[in-house]
């Protein structure tokens, strides 16, 4: 399955680093990821895959504590609705 995550918060030392490590933790793949600063606000969003097996909420708990931890938003979707709210046309 794959999954689209966005983190959003103010710049600081350490976001991707944490993010990519709780990820590793969890045994999710990054695919893709673009990252940008727009002022002082850290911005960046990923493209992964991960196991079906693996409960989503269980997923989004973890990162839910990394982005408190970073004092950074991460929010995570499955691909194919992210694709469904995002069609244009």
């Amino acid at each position: 399955m794959r999954a689209v995550l966005t983190v959003i918060g103010k710049d600081k030392v350490g976001i991707v680093a944490g993010v990519s490590q709780s990820l590793a933790i969890l045994n999710i793949n990054i695919v893709d990821m673009t990252q940008t600063i727009m002022q002082d606000y850290f911005t960046m969003m990923m493209i992964l895959d991960m196991d079906k097996q693996t409960s989503f909420d269980y997923i989004r708990q973890e990162l839910d504590k990394t982005g408190q931890q970073l004092g950074v938003k991460i929010s995570i979707q499955n691909e194919e609705i992210f694709n469904a709210m995002h069609k244009l046309g």
